[in-house]
């Protein structure tokens, strides 16, 4: 049998398919995108957002997929959490047999170009930890790379290409602690955007801040790395408040925050669709600990518009803090900049 990984955090999780449904997956080879959906607001009450689910957002752009990456024996894929219960984020009945199923039972959604038009379905596949865990789930849904940000997807962008949406009982039988049910990644880029050079007064270099060069390619994600007790990042240097380099108001309040609080924004796959905000982050470096609350999120997805104040998206595994931050971790002033930190949730 082909044997296909996952990367979970720091474990290797392996799939196991029978061998006959691979037949068809293994015409796909290289998978490019088919194209792009825009975002748009879900009408009130629309657009469920258990299990850290993510809703489209207004204006950007998302990747579509007809295809999956081939499957071979060390085929790397995301392990996502998914409620297919009625009720749950799941939304609709599952596509393979028109039903719901309770969390407690182990069934699984794959991306559309693993869905395969449905060949997978009701099939049993293993999955396996490198702890010793093993989990056999039945196929029941397919989880539309083809689509989204609409009614019918309830209004989620669509799903990546490599995806394995799993139900709570998956992730219990691999003995998965609770707090770290989510979208556990390995993080590739998503794509890449041109600079261009910003009009006359626009692009705030305040905290030597970078601004978007004519020509440059910058690179953009949708995920950062897999979040632990001790998470590696680096630490940059923001303003949030009006007139600083932070631009607009915080996303998470519609407000501005004073240089002398102790506030950050954190890169997309982090700030996860605004799933932090307002929560407190402990941020150690220095022989130091500070706690700072989650106010705003440094967008690893787009940049260098006005929107962003024409400068480059943010690296995926940013934590941009205000001074406060900086001065709390006893850092010199003129060291302020860049600087390897460990953070975690409060």
């Amino acid at each position: 049998m082909d044997i296909t990984k996952l990367i979970f955090a720091s474990s290797l999780l392996v799939l196991i398919f029978s061998p006959y449904l691979l037949e068809a997956n293994n015409k796909l080879h290289g998978c490019k995108p088919s194209g792009r959906v825009k975002g748009k607001k879900p009408p009130p009450d629309q657009c469920n957002e258990d299990d850290d689910s993510f809703c489209c957002t207004v204006g950007k752009y998302y990747t579509t997929y007809k295809c999956s990456p081939s499957v071979s024996k060390s085929t790397k894929a995301i392990l996502n959490l998914n409620g297919f219960d009625k009720g749950g984020d799941g939304n609709l009945p599952s596509k393979c047999d028109k039903k719901y199923h309770s969390d407690d039972t182990p069934f699984v959604a794959l991306s559309t170009g693993w869905y395969n038009g449905g060949k997978r379905c009701l099939n049993n596949i293993t999955i396996s930890g490198n702890n010793g865990r093993r989990v056999v789930a039945m196929v029941v849904d397919e989880c539309d790379s083809s689509v989204g940000c609409d009614e019918a997807h309830d209004y989620m962008p669509p799903c990546d290409n490599n995806v394995v949406g799993a139900s709570r009982a998956v992730w219990k039988g691999l003995g998965v602690p609770l707090r770290d049910w989510a979208r556990l990644q390995s993080c590739n880029p998503s794509g890449k955007i041109r600079g261009e050079n910003p009009p006359p007064g626009q692009c705030n270099q305040e905290n030597d801040s970078d601004c978007c060069k004519a020509g440059d390619y910058y690179t953009t994600y949708t995920c950062s790395p897999p979040v632990s007790g001790s998470t590696k990042a680096v630490l940059t240097l923001n303003s949030f408040q009006k007139g600083g380099d932070g631009g607009g108001p915080s996303e998470c309040d519609g407000k501005y925050h004073s240089d002398e609080m102790p506030v950050v924004a954190l890169s997309t796959g982090w700030y996860n669709g605004g799933s932090r905000c307002l929560n407190n982050v402990v941020i150690s470096a220095n022989g130091r600990t500070v706690t700072a609350t989650v106010v705003d999120e440094c967008d690893s997805t787009m940049g260098c518009d006005e929107d962003h104040d024409y400068q480059p998206p943010c690296p995926n595994n940013i934590v941009d803090a205000s001074k406060a931050v900086w001065k709390a971790l006893g850092v010199p002033e003129d060291n302020w900049g860049d600087l390897d930190i460990t953070w975690s949730d409060a």
